[in-house]
Order: structure tokens, then C-alpha cells, then sequence
């Protein structure tokens, strides 16, 4: 039946030619995978009991479709086959690359992989890309028709995602967004790239931490004893980080390489912003930091062997004071000031037998066979008889960074001088979400002056 009545004679009859059409291509089509099969060299996949061939479907990103309303396992095959468009990710390195298909194919209450490539998938079209330049670089923009659709296409999605912000802005395409390519290893903000970071598509990360469980022996036939561990569900909820870029109208008019200048332009200042606030942010309106946390907690506070002096026991305390288990990991390092950093290569010079390094180079690789990190935003040492924090040790998978997928530009068209008149300059005002804290303290142990 066709619009509830029967179909005519004449439709009945299209209906079949038709129909007797497409089985004859469907047989042509099988026919010469056949014979494409039997060629020397040649090898085509089939069920195992017949040899018939099987029809790979190729798959093409870029498609018409509203990937709004595809299944997910669609959306993500889509998105992945973007990522081998050179022309896409020739900013990106290897490593950038592996992290983001990696994150594609993650599925968890925190992150949905299905979402993000829906969000690549809708800002990286040629279309969105191109309106994104112009809304982002000019006052007055002039869209065409199909840049208007590509837009409005993005807007309705984010509109419709879990725990959306404000409208307002314009999303940046995922290939540069930093908080979806900013990955942790190689970083160049040294606590993401040795922090457990977790891209998320909600507004906070949920997970389950222990500082371990207990084994015991028991007499035979006894009942076991209660070796149970403690659960915690730590939670790492985020913040708005908001970033200001002034540019010349200039700039604007002439932008040949934009994926690549906007990725760094956007990525620096969020960065650095990170830096200072994951090492410590108050966690009131912002991440709480990796010192805040600690400072916060007496069990992972170590005091200096004498007060207002820094030794060469100091060092030998906190590693003692950090439990075995937490040592023993491939991603416990140290983190200091460089001031610090330059007291530590002080005892080089008069107990360099007490290391395994010569702590009097340029910076310091390693101590107990564990890496050492500089961080400015850490205090120096000062010899102060009060409390002051000097240096972090621990296991850095426990320290998590949680950064909801999807940065977001506007455009202020003028930015005003003194005397509130018209610089000639532009500005982007951006925004992110991130968060952080310590998931387990007993992973972390925080020497300071008391």
C-alpha cells in the first residue's frame, strides 16, 4: 500500500521493473567481486563455509547525512576515518593523533566518545570551518548559504548536549580545540604530562579511588579475615576558564594558516592559566590545586628534619614518609620550584655521594631513580621559620585534570583605547571547562616548613 490505498496497475508494475533492476545490478556487482577475488594477489573476505565474497561498505565522512541521528558506532567510524585527511590533521602530531581515535572509541558515564565525534564530524567541514574564520576574524561576516547551515547544524547539537553552557560564542572545530588535542604526554605544561587527564562530556568526573586492600594468612578451615578496602567515589567537578587574545584588524584580513596559528594561539594562554591553577588553585571557582589539596590533609604533610633549613635528609624523610607501593611506580616523580631545584644541586657539590646523579647539571633528570619536575608556580625557599611548602612527591596517576571536551570563541569586534576610541584591534574572548584534584592522598606526600 502506498499513502493508504492500493497501488495501480501501472505502479504495480513500475514497482517490479524496478525492483527486477536493482536485482540484476546486485547480481553484476557480486559477480565482479568474484572475479575480482580470483585474481593472483588478490584476497577478498568471505563467510568460510562457501567463499562468497563479502561487500565492504566504504566509508566517507563527509557525507549529507544528519549525523545528529545516526547510530553512534556510525558517528564514531565516520569521525575516524576523518582523522586520515591530511588536510585536517597536518598540524597535529603522532601522538595527538593516537590520543584522539583513542578517545573516540571511549565509552564511560564521563565521556562519550559518540559525542566528540559528532563534534568533529560538525566542525570540521569545509563549510564550518570556513564560517568559524569568518565569524572569528571579522565584524561584520558574510556567510553563504551552506556556511549558515553548517553553523546552525553545530548550534542545534550543542544546544541539545548533556549540562550545555549559555548559548553564546562560536565552537572551535575539534582538530584545534585544546581541550580536546592538548594531551597529556608531551605536554609542555609539566603536570599534564605526568596527571591523569581525562576528557569528559559532562560538567564533573565521577570514579572510584583506594588507597589499596589487605592480604592475610589464616589458620586452615578458618574463616578469612575481613581484608576488605576502603572505596572512596571521588568527584572532580569544573570550572569555567575563560582567556582574552587581542589581534590587529590586519591579522584578520590575512590568515593563511589557521588551523595551525589558531590551535597555538588558543592552546598557549590555556595552558599556562593550567600550570598555576593546577598547582594552587583554591578549588572556589576554579581546580583545585595539587598543593591546595595536600596542604589540606595532615596525613600528607612532611616536615623538614629542622626548622627553616633545607637538607639533603629531607630528601631521604619524604621518600620515606611515601608508602612503598606508591614508590614503586613508574609515575611517582618530584616537583619543585626552581629555586628549590637549585638548593637540591647545592647538596651535589658537598654529598654528591649521596646520589646516583650529578645533581650539579644544568637541572636535575632523576632522584631515587624517580623524574624531577620544575614548577615556578610552587614557593622557593625562603629559610623561614614559618609554614612554607617546598616540594611534592607521589604518584601522579592519582592527581586527576578533568577537561570537558568543547572550547568556545566569540568575537569583540572593537577593542577602545584611553580615551575609549577604536584601536584598530579585534579580540577573541574564549572559554573551557576544567577541573582537578587529588583522587588519593596517601599517593602524595608534601614536604614543608611548619
Amino acid at each position: 500500500q502506498a499513502a493508504n490505498r492500493d497501488l495501480t496497475e501501472g505502479e504495480n508494475e513500475r514497482f517490479n521493473r524496478l525492483t527486477r533492476g536493482i536485482e540484476k545490478i546486485d547480481d553484476e556487482i557480486r559477480g565482479l567481486v568474484r572475479q575480482l577475488a580470483g585474481q593472483p594477489g588478490h584476497a577478498e573476505s568471505g563467510d568460510g563455509a562457501t567463499g562468497a565474497p563479502e561487500l565492504m561498505q566504504r566509508v566517507d565522512p563527509w557525507t549529507r547525512d544528519d549525523v545528529r541521528h545516526l547510530p553512534r558506532a556510525q558517528v564514531r567510524d565516520k569521525a575516524r576515518k576523518a582523522l586520515e585527511d591530511r588536510r585536517l590533521v597536518e598540524h597535529l602530531e603522532a601522538r595527538q593523533l593516537e590520543s584522539l581515535d583513542r578517545l573516540l572509541r571511549t565509552q564511560t558515564d564521563d565521556c562519550d566518545g559518540g559525542h566528540i565525534a559528532q563534534m568533529l564530524l560538525l566542525s570540521e567541514t569545509p563549510e564550518y570551518r570556513s564560517a568559524f574564520r569568518e565569524l572569528v576574524s571579522k565584524s561584520q561576516p558574510i556567510l553563504d548559504h551552506d556556511q549558515v547551515q553548517a553553523v546552525r547544524r553545530f548550534n542545534d547539537f550543542r544546544a541539545m548536549s548533556i549540562g550545555s553552557d549559555a548559548a553564546g560564542g562560536f565552537g572551535v572545530p575539534v582538530l584545534i580545540d585544546p581541550t580536546v588535542i592538548m594531551t597529556a604526554q608531551g605536554s609542555p605544561n609539566d603536570i599534564l604530562s605526568i596527571a591523569r587527564v581525562e576528557t569528559i562530556t559532562t560538567d564533573e568526573w565521577k570514579g572510584v579511588s583506594s588507597a589499596g586492600m589487605s592480604w592475610s594468612f589464616d589458620a586452615e578451615a578458618a574463616e578469612v579475615s575481613d581484608d576488605s578496602p576502603t572505596l572512596a567515589q571521588p568527584t572532580v567537578p569544573t570550572y569555567k576558564a575563560q582567556g582574552f587574545i587581542p589581534f590587529s584588524i590586519e591579522v584578520g584580513m590575512d590568515y593563511p594558516n589557521f588551523a595551525a596559528e589558531m590551535s597555538t594561539l588558543l592552546s598557549e594562554g590555556y595552558s599556562e592559566l593550567l600550570a598555576g591553577k593546577l598547582t594552587t588553585g583554591s578549588g572556589s571557582d576554579e581546580p583545585t590545586g595539587i598543593v591546595t589539596a595536600l596542604d589540606a590533609d595532615t596525613t600528607s604533610e612532611v616536615a623538614v628534619t629542622t626548622d627553616g633549613a633545607f637538607g639533603a635528609v629531607d630528601l631521604y624523610k619524604l621518600w620515606a614518609a611515601l608508602p612503598a607501593r606508591f614508590r614503586r611506580r613508574p609515575d611517582t616523580a618530584w616537583m619543585s620550584s626552581t629555586d628549590v631545584m637549585n638548593e637540591v644541586r647545592n647538596f651535589g657539590t658537598t654529598m654528591g655521594s649521596n646520589f646516583t646523579v650529578d645533581l650539579t647539571d644544568e637541572s636535575i633528570p632523576r632522584l631515587m631513580n624517580r623524574r624531577y619536575y620544575e614548577n615556578d608556580f610552587l614557593p622557593d625557599f625562603t629559610a623561614t621559620t614559618g609554614a612554607a611548602n617546598l616540594m611534592v612527591l607521589g604518584s601522579w596517576a592519582h592527581f586527576l585534570v578533568a577537561q570537558r571536551a568543547g572550547m568556545q570563541v566569540e568575537l569583540v569586534p572593537h577593542l577602545l583605547g584611553s580615551n575609549r576610541r577604536p584601536s584598530g584591534q579585534r579580540g577573541w574572548y574564549a572559554w573551557a571547562r576544567v577541573g582537578s584534584n587529588v583522587t588519593t592522598t596517601a599517593a602524595f606526600k608534601l614536604l614543608q616548613n611548619q
